[in-house]
């Protein structure tokens, strides 16, 4: 078992409210920024201390009542907006990425992105036409019905407008040491969630930052879609790996609340995607030539799938995909082309 640190955090997501601001170590602040009409609720934003200001570890959603909290917990450190130096983001989904434009309006803050993350700004939040249509292209391919691959190719483009999209002024590559003076943070690439995602680790606090890469309670989601490596999975156990041979006193990740044994963690959430590869395989054994929509349809997930919104459903119908996508890498299973593809065991 893991052993959870943040004690406010737990009992505030127990209550199902949002935790305090803390003090986590000298120099270094945990602030809530509230997620709206998401049962993750918010995302933690860490706030670290260096002589210029404050930089932060990720930036919130860009809404109004997310501003007001970011703007909250930067003053119970002392803080404002103006003076954040630099955004480090984790990786650019809304929660984490949207409100950094707004803070560098504020404060001419530098905003700081992995290459392979930096890369998809534009189609994801600016242009969405072409990805929007490739995303209803791989859920027809998939065996989507048409109006439900309409609907769900759609679903990312509310939480778009939570973005203020802009391009990053540093890139940040794998090893890469952050210009922070009085840390001694490194980036360590950890694709998988996103191409791009990043955790920063200080070898000299022991703490590891781990965005959405390693989470107390559930796994990200890792899914096949037009802007992900091929075989993303993969990469998320590959990451997994990479993470348990670091010295970790204690995990500060982007939601839920603090742990130690990370290690640990890695090696459940390894030890679940595994079991889900054996239950996907052994689907598509009892019923050859299923299609990636009906194995998805047939798998139990975290609450009953009418309760799922449209873009929890593609998520799931993503995970499945990558799990088919690792089987066929693996020579467990073979894809036959379509429309639909179909899905046969190799054996």
């Amino acid at each position: 078992m893991i052993e959870a640190t943040g004690t406010l955090q737990v009992q505030a997501w127990h209550d199902q409210v949002l935790p305090p601001v803390e003090r986590v170590r000298p120099g270094l602040w945990s602030i809530p920024v509230p997620i709206p009409d998401n049962p993750l609720r918010y995302v933690l934003v860490y706030a670290l201390e260096v002589p210029a200001g404050v930089a932060l570890i990720d930036a919130g959603w860009d809404t109004d009542d997310a501003w007001a909290a970011l703007t909250d917990g930067l003053g119970r450190a002392g803080y404002g907006p103006g003076d954040v130096t630099d955004v480090f983001v984790t990786h650019i989904h809304p929660d984490h990425y949207g409100l950094a434009g707004r803070i560098r309006d504020a404060s001419g803050a530098r905003v700081a992105l992995h290459p392979a993350d930096a890369a998809l700004v534009g189609d994801r939040y600016a242009d969405m036409g072409p990805l929007l249509a490739k995303a209803r292209g791989m859920l027809l391919d998939g065996g989507v019905p048409a109006a439900t691959a309409a609907d769900l190719g759609a679903a990312s483009v509310g939480v778009s407008h939570f973005v203020s999209p802009v391009a990053p002024d540093v890139l940040i590559d794998d090893g890469d040491r952050l210009d922070l003076p009085g840390w001694n943070l490194r980036a360590l690439w950890t694709p998988g969630h996103s191409p791009g995602h990043l955790c920063f680790y200080d070898a000299d606090r022991r703490l590891l930052l781990s965005g959405d890469h390693l989470l107390p309670r559930i796994s990200p989601n890792i899914s096949v879609h037009p802007q992900q490596r091929p075989n993303p999975l993969a990469d998320f156990l590959d990451s997994l790996d990479r993470l348990r041979h670091l010295d970790v006193d204690e995990v500060l990740p982007a939601h839920e609340y603090r742990f130690r044994r990370c290690a640990h963690r890695a090696a459940q959430l390894a030890a679940h995607h595994h079991a889900r590869l054996e239950e996907i395989e052994a689907a598509v054994r009892h019923r050859p030539g299923a299609t990636a929509w009906e194995l998805t349809l047939g798998l139990g997930w975290s609450r009953p799938w009418d309760q799922l919104s449209p873009l929890m459903q593609r998520a799931a119908f993503g995970e499945t995909m990558a799990h088919l996508v690792l089987l066929q890498h693996q020579g467990r299973l073979r894809r036959q082309a379509g429309p639909p593809q179909r899905w046969q065991p190799t054996r």
